[in-house]
């Protein structure tokens, strides 16, 4: 049994799990978020506030730079009805009693090309200046790197099969031995509805599939995110989009794919002459209402579960707010709303 003391280690499954961490798009986003949970709303926008200090951060204590670029982003909407149902959305969620509000302006077509520039046939849509995106990938290394740079471990290939008190310790069983620990947070997206009840704990996560296409490399043409369609730093165009409730199948979908592409040439017509160059499918780590799910484990106080859609809008306020809170044994007040008791309530009424 290998005793790691004070020392933070990270078991990870390996390349056979649902790596939401790598598969997704890279939004920093707040506008649309929080409808049935004001609270949610207030996490998402305190992360985007905190995140030009996250990514300094992990600039210095990785050497890698995220490209985190937060110039405002838009909502497409392709119809009338589109901005109207939108334009009704946002008016719902700004007024909910409690929420912190923002700006989001509501756009023409002509609206649009003033923030944008050129775009298709298109109605208009919704514009919020908190918004922003990244590159997943490179906040993935750079995580990584700053875990190790601040004393930590990685174990790859270390899935847990279960997981025991002994002692008053935690023991996580992996196919390479034994791992003892004082405290436990359980990160694992999809996999924490096998683990957390081994912790007296519930994680009621499902997953909803996603599709990504990249492009070749283009001439910049977008300084700013659309909820759908952003350019990298490198040239490349990413077309993600489509929520399907297809299990754990990570298959490409080609008629899905083919309706992304042309809803991102309506919206920008010289996309048509761009070859995609790859594709992948991601699931999304999705609670039953969408909102994330922080808790410590009443039968098994140590044992702490963290899950959550929009993984890259919450990082900054999950490293710098949530991580040091869990190391001081208690959640901040802002996030009673997340407890995982909620799902029981309900259930029971």
């Amino acid at each position: 049994m290998r005793d790691l003391g004070k020392r933070l280690v990270i078991l990870d499954e390996g390349d056979i799990a649902y790596r939401a961490a790598r598969g997704n798009f890279g939004l920093v986003w707040v506008q649309g978020k929080g409808l049935g949970m004001p609270s949610y709303g207030a996490w998402t926008q305190r992360s985007a506030a905190a995140w030009p200090a996250f990514a300094a951060d992990l600039a210095q204590t990785s050497g890698i730079a995220v490209a985190l670029r937060q110039h405002g982003g838009l909502h497409v909407c392709v119809t009338q009805d589109e901005l109207h149902a939108r334009a009704t959305r946002i008016t719902e969620l700004l007024a909910q009693p409690g929420f912190p509000r923002y700006a989001v302006e509501v756009l023409d077509r002509a609206g649009v090309e003033a923030k944008i520039g050129t775009v298709g046939d298109i109605a208009g849509g919704t514009w919020c200046a908190l918004d922003g995106e990244c590159d997943p990938l490179r906040l993935l290394r750079a995580m990584r790197a700053g875990v190790a740079g601040s004393g930590g471990a990685l174990l790859p290939d270390h899935p847990v099969d279960r997981i025991e008190r002994a002692g008053g310790r935690f023991v996580l069983h992996t196919p390479h031995g034994a791992v003892a620990c004082d405290r436990v947070v359980l990160a694992a997206g999809l996999g924490n509805a096998r683990l957390a009840p081994m912790a007296g704990l519930a994680a009621p996560v499902s997953p909803n599939k996603g599709h990504i296409l990249v492009t070749e490399r283009v001439p910049r043409f977008l300084d700013a995110a659309v909820e759908t369609i952003r350019q990298t730093d490198e040239g490349t165009v990413l077309i993600g989009d489509a929520q399907q409730d297809a299990g754990f199948d990570t298959s490409l979908d080609t008629g899905v794919m083919s309706v992304m592409a042309a809803r991102a040439a309506q919206v920008f017509p010289a996309l048509r002459q761009v070859r995609v160059v790859r594709a992948w499918s991601a699931l999304r780590v999705m609670s039953p209402d969408g909102f994330p799910v922080y808790a410590q484990s009443r039968e098994s106080p140590g044992a702490w579960i963290v899950t959550c859609h929009s993984g890259v809008t919450l990082a900054a306020v999950h490293a710098l707010v949530l991580a040091p809170a869990i190391r001081g044994g208690a959640l901040p007040p802002e996030c009673a709303a997340f407890a995982e008791d909620r799902f029981r309530v309900r259930a029971a009424a």
